[in-house]
C-alpha cells in the first residue's frame, strides 16, 4: 500500500482547525498536507517497520530522559511547518527553549513548529523520491538536521541545514552532532 495524495483544492481548502478536526474524527487514518493544502493518506506501518521504528524512538527517548536536553515525539505527532505543509516525521526532536515558547493550546493541537530534528526510516513501500523531497520540505522549513534510513539498501542520508545531502553506505552509527548533543544511533538494529 502507498500514500494515496488527494486535492480537495478546487472545492474546499480546509482551514488549519477543519485539518485538525478531519484528523481527530478519522483516528484509523493517518494523514498529512503538504504545502500546497494536497491531503495525503499514509498507509498504517508494517510489523517490521513499526518495530523499528519503536526501537529508534526508545534510543532518543532514553538520551533525552538523561540530558533533558528537549522534547520527543513519535510518528502520530503532526507538526505545522512554516509553509503550511502539516508533517509526522517517524521520530522528531524539538530543543526545551523552543517547545517551552508555545502556548498551551499550540501544543495541544498540530504544533505550529519546525522540528529541530527529524528522522524517516523507509518501509518497503516508500518512494525515495517522494520520502527525499519530504526531508527537503524538512530543511526548507527550519529543520537542522534530518536522517533518512533506508534498510533496504542500508544506506542513510544525513540532511543539515543550509549542506549538501551527505550519504553513507552501511554506517555503524550517527551521531547527533551539535543539534542533539551526546546522542549516537547504533545501527546494528536496523540493518539486522
Amino acid at each position: 500500500m502507498i500514500a494515496v495524495t488527494i486535492n480537495f483544492n478546487s472545492i474546499v481548502k480546509l482551514t488549519d482547525d477543519q485539518f485538525y478536526q478531519l484528523c481527530r474524527e478519522n483516528p484509523d487514518v493517518k494523514f498529512e498536507r503538504n504545502a500546497k493544502g494536497e491531503i495525503i493518506v499514509m498507509p498504517p506501518t508494517g510489523g517490521e517497520t513499526g518495530n523499528y521504528n519503536f526501537e529508534i524512538a526508545t534510543d532518543f527517548g532514553i538520551w533525552n530522559r538523561q540530558t533533558k536536553l528537549g522534547i520527543c515525539f513519535d510518528s502520530s505527532t503532526c507538526f505545522k511547518l512554516p509553509s503550511g505543509a502539516n508533517r509526522s516525521p517517524d521520530v522528531s526532536w524539538i530543543k526545551k527553549e523552543r517547545w517551552d515558547a508555545l502556548t498551551p493550546e499550540q501544543k495541544q493541537k498540530f504544533p505550529p513548529i519546525a522540528p529541530d530534528f527529524v528522522l524517516e526510516l523507509m518501509s518497503p513501500t516508500d518512494s525515495l523520491k517522494d520520502t527525499q523531497d519530504k526531508m527537503q520540505e524538512y530543511m526548507d522549513n527550519q529543520v537542522k538536521l534530518g536522517w533518512l534510513i533506508n534498510r533496504k539498501t542500508r544506506r542513510v542520508e544525513i540532511y543539515r541545514q543550509g549542506q549538501e545531502v551527505e550519504i553513507l553506505e552501511s554506517p555503524a552509527e550517527l551521531s547527533g552532532e551539535d543539534v542533539l548533543p551526546g546522542f549516537v544511533l547504533n545501527l546494528q538494529l536496523v540493518w539486522q
